[in-house]
């Protein structure tokens, strides 16, 4: 049997302890509660430690914390977690950096990448991340992934308004070039087996008025 561990907080009894287990809605902390009413009662710490679901250590902890704390001090705490890769101040550059855009000489890129903001991140702050968390920081800075269509630095802007100028298919430029070409296709021209003066005509099922063999009369 070990021995029982030392309270030093009294603002509360045993009884009272059970009376605000019986209150409370957290599962976790109704056994601390309980586990340190049994210890308050002179209970063996593994046997109170056992009889509400923990090791002697761990209520060991808890203890600690009531002491400490109070019966706020019972509540789980949720972690801090892993820091931020970067600080408040290199997010700021990082949305600077982005709304600028990339500069081609040394970048050598027309626009940003998570695999180019990698590496940028990596040359100015010496801080190596993957292209999932160089996304997940754009969005923690409310930045979309549509960009603007890159363009070429040498393109020619005369030339483009030049190409917009042409007909396309289905306007009505291409559609009176497409009449024209017809027209021009539909002058008849004697073949060498058909008299001259005769003119074929499609007539549905009747291929022609006239036979290409014989040569008849207008």
């Amino acid at each position: 049997m070990g021995r029982p561990i030392e309270i030093t907080r009294f603002d509360l009894t045993a009884t009272e302890l059970r009376e605000l287990a019986a209150k409370t809605q957290d599962g976790a902390v109704v056994r601390r509660l309980l586990a340190i009413a049994l210890v308050l009662e002179g209970h063996p710490r593994e046997a109170a430690a056992q009889r509400n679901g923990m090791d002697r250590q761990t209520l060991r902890d808890w203890v600690l914390r009531y002491n400490a704390e109070g019966v706020a001090g019972l509540r789980s705490r949720c972690s801090p977690g892993r820091p931020a890769a970067l600080n408040e101040a290199q997010m700021e550059e990082l949305r600077s950096m982005v709304l600028e855009g990339p500069d081609l000489e040394r970048n050598k890129v027309v626009r940003w990448r998570c695999a180019d903001l990698k590496v940028e991140i990596a040359s100015r702050w010496s801080v190596s991340l993957a292209e999932r968390t160089v996304g997940k920081l754009l969005r923690r800075l409310r930045m979309t992934r549509l960009q603007p269509r890159p363009h070429h630095p040498k393109k020619d802007a005369a030339a483009q308004e030049t190409f917009k100028k042409l007909p396309r298919p289905g306007s009505r430029g291409a559609a009176a070039l497409g009449r024209r070409q017809a027209n021009r296709d539909l002058v008849s021209r004697r073949g060498q087996g058909r008299a001259e003066g005769v003119i074929g005509v499609y007539l549905g099922a009747r291929r022609f008025a006239s036979s290409y063999g014989a040569r008849q009369s207008p």
